[in-house]
């Protein structure tokens, strides 16, 4: 097990073995009530009628806030325009041509209240859901809010699925209006973003208007009747807008997440606990001060850009960072840049994005001034120890804080993580440290006993807790059958994971990333984490392959670090790594090397398209790859290791 890192300031708030966060912890599971309704006061609600939490016995087993009534969107921009915070930069944003507009909240709220303005004219009321499908412009944040102002239900879709994505989720949300732009800026190019939403309608009938953003300027076809460019809808001046008094268990979003089988679920989070959770661990993760300059640098497509870019930021008055492009265009240097022009002190990121950071190599963050930053967040998916190494030594400069972060889209905002803002504990490179106050998590064997430390197994949440998602929308029976029939009464990410015997968590991907080796359970990313702890690999991608004779057997595809060149003397030390890193059950059969791995715009690894490579099947849908040409650098390293074993070379 990795050792403990001191990177932590000598002062009383300093807890070795997490004391106080685990003091915080049993204090709200043994009254969650009294200890949401504390945090709750802080934030600004029309009425409080009942308790804050009531436990049901049907999944998820709780209500908060039922018989209260809010509007998120007034916490989080209403209420600023008297408490001093008016006048503040709610975002800097930048795009990717190099626009740049600062926001402060007073022009944000404005703003606000004009987009809710026309929905209201286009007959959106309390309940109505609305479907977005815009890139990372602030009209983006703006159209959320000013949809939960008016106590509709936002269905936002990532603008990098295919048409079909967006059918599919309009005919299950029912949305009557779509909101997007006529294009983005990707890599230099404009990706037309109305002309799919134009492809995806000819499957709805729900849709009655079309609401288009101008943000390119490429010609589009607005159908009459149908279409409405906002800015010329749009009131001009100030206008007012009242908001809706919604109820604590009114959902506010609908975020749809893909299945391993069958359609997207639709996961659905209420207004009063989705809140009030957001509230609380933005400050309990990431320490905010009145000074911080915060980036999320995720996608607002995605629950991480939800949680922690529009709302959470915003309940605490804080000043974020928002960017359009990606983080190495048009150099490998924009991120570091960015963070030098705004003093960003807060940076939170994926593993994936550092381990491409990696590859790039440090020299392009060296060539800026990051000693603003202060502290460094993980999200998206377990980090491996080499890239936390590489993140806390080249751009936390060895004195910066790591939170690793683990949460998912249906538990609404972080639930395991370094918490500095209640107390520093000592960090492990790749452990999320302990759970959250208010968090009941545990790891479960696969006959529902409680995993001994060190023992792999599931990871559970024994208890609610206030971000937990409501309900799967139009499918009630499939929210329960998935998240809570594997083990009766808990709720069940699907997630593989550890405690050691400090009781640190160890998230190890996801359940069905597990293979069976000739008997033998091995996490990918275990193996995954193995091969980049080898010091010519900057990336790698596990899969499984099916074998007669052990069921399943890994295979690797690898990239290697800037100087490294492939050859089977390399590839044979790679595997021999794993070999003494893990055992040699979990040596992969082949290892492939590449310059590319197939990911997502959103940066993850694509392992379906990999596999159907190694299986010689055709790969199906790659509209949302970043680069496709990732695929036909795949199928070239799998070939070409083909022809080296059949002439007797590898």
């Amino acid at each position: 097990m990795a050792d403990l890192v001191d990177v932590l300031p000598t002062e009383e708030r300093i807890h070795p073995n997490g004391n106080l966060i685990r003091e915080l912890n049993e204090r709200s599971l043994k009254d969650p009530d009294g200890f949401w309704h504390g945090v709750a006061d802080e934030l600004f609600w029309y009425e409080k009628n009942g308790p804050a939490f009531e436990a049901t016995k049907e999944p998820p087993y709780g209500k908060w806030f039922e018989r209260w009534k809010t509007n998120l969107c007034v916490n989080c921009l209403d209420r600023h325009m008297t408490n001093g915070m008016k006048n503040r930069v709610a975002y800097y944003w930048e795009g990717e041509p190099g626009d740049r507009r600062p926001t402060p909240y007073a022009e944000l709220s404005r703003e606000v209240t004009r987009f809710a303005k026309v929905l209201k004219d286009l007959g959106v009321r309390k309940g109505a859901r609305l479907t977005i499908y815009m890139p990372m412009i602030p009209e983006l944040p703006i159209a959320m809010l000013a949809t939960v102002r008016l106590g509709a239900i936002h269905s936002v879709i990532f603008a990098g699925f295919t048409a079909k994505s967006i059918s599919e989720r309009v005919n299950d949300s029912k949305s009557k209006l779509v909101i997007t732009a006529d294009g983005a800026y990707r890599r230099g190019k404009v990706i037309p973003l109305k002309p799919i939403v134009d492809e995806a309608l000819k499957d709805t009938e729900s849709v009655e208007k079309v609401l288009v953003v101008k943000r390119t300027a490429n010609p589009i076809e607005m159908q009459e009747g149908r279409d409405l460019w906002y800015e010329e809808v749009a009131p001009q001046g100030n206008v007012y807008v009242e908001p809706a008094k919604v109820e604590g268990m009114h959902p506010s979003y609908i975020l749809y997440t893909s299945g391993t089988t069958g359609k997207p679920k639709g996961a659905t989070h209420s207004t009063g606990g989705y809140m009030t959770w957001l509230y609380f661990t933005q400050q309990a993760v990431f320490d905010l001060k009145d000074t911080d300059v915060y980036w999320c640098a995720a996608d607002i497509g995605w629950v991480t850009g939800h949680s922690y870019i529009v709302y959470s930021p915003l309940l605490r008055g804080t000043t974020s960072i928002m960017y359009e492009g990606t983080p190495d265009y048009p150099a490998a240097d924009r991120w570091w840049q960015i963070i030098e022009r705004y003093g960003c002190t807060i940076l939170y990121t994926s593993p994936t994005a550092i381990r491409m950071h990696m590859k790039l190599g440090e020299q392009h963050a060296q060539k800026h001034d990051l000693s603003s930053l202060r502290l460094l967040g993980t999200v998206g998916e377990p980090i491996n120890p080499e890239a936390w190494k590489w993140y806390y030594k080249h751009i936390g400069k060895e004195r910066t804080p790591i939170v690793d972060t683990w949460w998912q889209t249906e538990t609404g905002g972080i639930l395991i993580t370094p918490a500095p803002g209640i107390a520093l504990v000592p960090l492990k490179p790749g452990s999320a440290t302990y759970p959250l106050p208010g968090v009941d998590a545990d790891v479960y064997m696969d006959d529902g006993t409680v995993a001994r430390p060190g023992e792999k197994g599931y990871i559970v949440i024994k208890k609610p807790w206030p971000g937990e998602f409501m309900t799967l929308w139009n499918d009630k029976e499939r929210f329960d059958s998935v998240y809570f029939s594997r083990f009766k009464g808990v709720y069940y990410p699907g997630d593989y994971a550890m405690k050691d015997e400090d009781g640190y968590f160890w998230l190890l991907g996801r359940a069905d990333d597990v293979l069976k080796v000739a008997g033998h359970r091995i996490g990918t990313i275990e193996l995954e984490d193995a091969l980049i702890a080898h010091p010519a690999v900057a990336e790698s991608a596990v899969i499984g392959k099916p074998d007669a004779i052990k069921m399943q057997v890994p295979v690797a595809f690898v990239i290697l670090r800037p100087g490294q060149k492939p050859s089977p003397q390399l590839r044979q030390e790679i595997l021999n790594h794993v070999r003494t890193t893990i055992g040699p059950i979990a040596v992969p059969d082949a290892l492939y090397f590449v310059e590319k791995l197939p990911k997502t715009r959103s940066g993850k690894i694509m392992r379906r398209v990999v596999g159907a490579v190694v299986a010689e099947k055709p790969v199906g849908d790659v509209t949302t790859l970043d680069d496709e040409t990732s695929v036909e650098e795949a199928k070239r390293a799998y070939q070409e290791l083909k022809a080296q074993i059949a002439a007797g070379k590898s």
